[in-house]
């Protein structure tokens, strides 16, 4: 695992041992970003489920200003910081808490990654409580990432279901906040 581009352009994340945590692979990395990159320069964002933190790492090094890592797992939350010490970026935050605990505190993000264990449970509610707790600033945008057959709930309005990319085995599903 690495860092696409960026202030961290290169450095070397460090990687899980073991199944419990599984980072985006590089292909995937990269087509969220292709999709998002003109979203992140000065924006807020939240990597959900951040296991080893490569996703908001990315942002960071391209430009957010920055960044709320929240996972459940102890082991996953160090190496996030591990991780954020070796780029050597500024603006990351990381929280030890559950999905729904953290998005119960508030807060308001331009961009949400959305990265559950496959083996998880009722990502469908996760997505449903980010709409209905409405943590998404004006025009920001939710990525989910997810395995292809794992149904997705339809947007709340004000939110927009948009896009559904498939990689693989892999789903990349785009919600976007319009206008209120």
């Amino acid at each position: 695992m690495r860092v696409i581009t960026g202030l961290a352009r290169g450095r070397k994340l460090e990687a899980p041992t073991g199944d419990a945590i599984r980072p985006t692979t590089d292909m995937v990395k990269e087509a969220i970003f292709n999709i998002v990159q003109f979203d992140i320069p000065g924006r807020r964002v939240l990597d959900l489920f951040a296991g080893t933190g490569q996703l908001g790492i990315e942002a960071l090094s391209r430009g957010a200003a920055a960044c709320d890592f929240v996972d459940s797992s102890k082991v996953a939350c160090a190496l996030v910081r591990a991780n954020l010490a070796g780029t050597e970026l500024q603006g990351g935050q990381v929280y030890q808490s559950d999905a729904v605990s953290f998005l119960r505190r508030g807060g308001q993000y331009d961009l949400v990654f959305i990265d559950p264990p496959y083996d998880m449970e009722h990502i469908d509610a996760v997505v449903a409580d980010l709409m209905r707790f409405d943590i998404l600033n004006q025009h920001g945008i939710m990525v989910c990432e997810t395995k292809v057959e794992e149904p997705l709930p339809e947007a709340m309005a004000p939110y927009v279901k948009g896009r559904s990319y498939r990689y693989g085995k892999v789903n990349i599903t785009i919600y976007t906040k319009e206008s209120t």
